[in-house]
């Protein structure tokens, strides 16, 4: 009788401990889930994650601000404390930030990975989750006493504005049209590249016995023709024989065609990248109008792919209204 007592004693301090653990797994699944969905852009947002979003887009901007002021030297003698306090308060919440990000990558649907560690790493790893260490790497060197030129520490700091692409898919569109279309883009700075070498060769022949210290060699010519190529002509370096006036003319307008060809091809690109979004989402959309009757998790779903897709309320609703037309 007694041992059956202590039998029956010890098994429920077991499942006491596995109904505890399982508890606080789930309970940690849970808080790591809405965590995750205040920082995953592919899910519906909320009002919480909206103001938390809209707080760190905010700081971000402010310390772009703060970084170019401080590089005034009035304004960093007599601001100096206060800039510093509030670098000390950006760092802290940005390593927060980065901290929860790396925490909840598990939860991230737009991470690859089958395992959490995975995910984490594919987050570590990722241009957002380098930018994001990128924000407070310039504090966390000056911490640890390595010393830096202050001017480079700057420029890191600068590249906090590069924190935005957690909000905005604008540098993932231009690298998405620029890959979509790399053959012509290759293409084209070919092109821009011969032009650059042909006429710097030129211009190095026929104004080198005239101007020898401005061109001076073809290397120092690319100078000019890179100017010239891009339209910008500073003025600084410019040929003064007949012969090679008409071969600047005709790098003028090279130049002109050159990038003109590559603006429309990035163009030609940004526009199929958004028509691959209007049919990403036109095909979720007439999935849902199967049925004739859009459901609250349809409805949150369709808000969420709005949101990943950065498509406003009225092509939305244009796309909506296209397909019930034409059903």
């Amino acid at each position: 009788m007694l041992s059956l007592r202590i039998a029956t004693s010890l098994l429920n301090k077991h499942w006491a401990k596995i109904l505890t653990f399982s508890y606080q797994a789930e309970e940690e699944y849970s808080v790591r889930h809405f965590v995750a969905g205040i920082f995953d852009r592919s899910r519906k947002p909320t009002t919480l994650s909206y103001a938390i979003n809209f707080f760190l887009f905010s700081l971000i901007i402010l310390n772009v601000a703060a970084v170019t002021l401080e590089s005034i030297e009035s304004v960093r003698a007599h601001w100096h404390n206060q800039l510093m306090a509030f670098e000390l308060i950006s760092v802290f919440i940005f390593t927060i930030e980065y901290l929860l990000r790396i925490w909840s990558a598990p939860e991230n649907q737009d991470l690859t990975g089958d395992t959490g560690s995975q995910k984490r790493r594919a987050y570590m790893f990722s241009f957002t989750g380098l930018i994001d260490l990128l924000a407070i790497l310039p504090y966390l060197l000056q911490l640890i006493g390595l010393s830096a030129d202050m001017r480079m520490l700057r420029v890191l700091r600068l590249a906090r504005l590069l924190k935005i692409s957690h909000y905005t898919s604008a540098l993932e569109d231009l690298m998405s049209a620029i890959y979509s279309e790399r053959k012509a883009f290759l293409a084209a700075l070919y092109l821009l590249v011969l032009a650059l070498f042909l006429s710097s060769s030129l211009i190095y022949v026929v104004e080198n016995e005239v101007q020898p210290d401005v061109f001076s060699s073809i290397p120092e010519t690319m100078w000019w023709s890179i100017v010239t190529l891009t339209t910008v002509g500073y003025g600084d370096v410019s040929p003064i024989t007949s012969a090679g006036k008409l071969i600047g003319a005709a790098t003028a307008m090279m130049g002109v065609c050159s990038i003109a060809l590559l603006t429309g091809i990035i163009g030609a690109g940004f526009s199929n990248q958004m028509a691959k979004k209007k049919a990403a989402l036109a095909l979720k959309v007439s999935e849902v109008l199967d049925d004739g009757v859009i459901t609250t998790e349809e409805a949150a779903e369709l808000a969420a792919l709005q949101q990943k897709l950065d498509l406003s309320d009225d092509q939305m609703t244009a796309i909506i209204s296209g397909l019930q037309a034409r059903q």
